[in-house]
C-alpha cells in the first residue's frame, strides 16, 4: 500500500480515537510506524511517546521521534501512562498474551488503552480484492513464452497471505473477529469499556487508492462493514 494513502487513512481513522482520549493525558504509541499519528496527537495538545521495531519498513520514513524497542518490554517504568494507544499493530505482535500484560505495567492505575484493529471485513475484502487485483498485475507484467515454473508461480500468486502473526489469512477471518478480540482483552485482565467501528471501508491491496473519498469511504463501510474497529478498555 502507498505509505501516504495508508496515512491518510490512519489519520482519519485517528479521529475516531480522538474523543476517547482524555485531555492532557500522556499516551503512548505501540507500533507507530512513521509516527505520523503521534505527531497529530502533540499537535492537538497531548503528550505522546512512540515506540516501534527498528526492523520496521517504516524505520526510514518517520516524522516523529519513535524509539526503538525490542517488541516484548516497553522501555518505560510502570505506571508510566495515562493511555496505551496502537493502530492496526496488535496483530503483528506473536506473543499477543504477553504483550497485553505488558501494556498494562505500564499505565497508571484507572488507564485506558486504546487498540484499533482490523475486523473480519477487512480480511474478507482483501482477500478478495487480491483475486480481482492479481490476475490484472500478471497480464500486466507477462512477457515472453511461459515455462515450467509459471503455473507454480501463478497458484503462489492466486494464494492470500495472512496479514498478521497467526493463523493463514482464511483463520484470520476468525482471528479479526469482534468474538475474538474480545475474548483476548478480558484474558488479559482488561475491562471492556466501549468499541465503535472505524467507519472507513479499505483493503489491504490499496483498491482504488486515493480515487475513492473519505466520505465514499463512509459510505462504502456503511454497506460493506468498517474495515477497522476501536477498541476503549479499562485497566482498573
Amino acid at each position: 500500500m502507498d505509505l501516504g494513502h495508508l496515512e491518510r487513512l490512519r489519520l482519519h481513522e485517528l479521529e475516531a480515537v480522538l474523543p476517547h482520549l482524555p485531555r492532557g493525558a500522556r499516551v503512548l504509541e505501540i507500533g507507530a510506524g512513521t509516527g505520523v499519528q503521534a505527531r497529530e496527537l502533540v499537535a492537538r495538545g497531548w503528550s505522546a511517546e512512540a515506540v516501534d521495531l527498528a526492523s520496521s519498513p517504516y524505520a526510514g520514513a518517520r516524522v516523529f521521534p519513535v524509539r526503538d524497542y525490542d517488541g516484548r518490554t516497553l522501555p518505560f517504568p510502570d505506571g508510566s501512562f495515562d493511555v496505551v494507544f496502537s493502530s492496526n499493530a496488535l496483530e503483528h505482535i506473536p506473543e499477543l498474551d504477553a504483550f497485553l500484560g505488558e501494556t498494562r505495567r505500564v499505565l497508571r492505575s484507572g488507564g485506558i488503552a486504546i487498540h484499533v484493529q482490523p475486523t473480519m471485513t477487512w480480511r474478507l475484502w482483501t482477500t478478495l480484492a487480491l483475486y480481482a487485483v492479481r490476475p490484472w498485475q500478471r497480464a500486466r507484467s507477462a512477457a515472453g513464452p511461459p515455462d515450467a515454473g509459471q503455473g507454480r508461480r501463478a497458484r503462489g500468486a492466486l494464494s492470500p497471505r495472512r496479514h498478521g502473526e497467526h493463523g493463514n489469512a482464511w483463520s484470520e477471518l476468525y482471528l479479526f473477529s469482534r468474538y475474538r478480540w474480545r475474548r483476548l482483552f478480558r484474558h488479559a485482565r482488561f475491562e471492556l469499556t466501549g468499541e465503535r467501528p472505524g467507519r472507513l471501508f479499505y483493503t489491504g491491496c490499496s483498491l482504488l487508492g486515493d480515487r475513492v473519498s473519505t466520505a465514499g469511504r463512509r459510505r462504502l463501510s456503511r454497506m460493506l462493514g468498517s474495515s477497522s474497529r476501536v477498541w476503549i478498555l479499562g485497566r482498573g
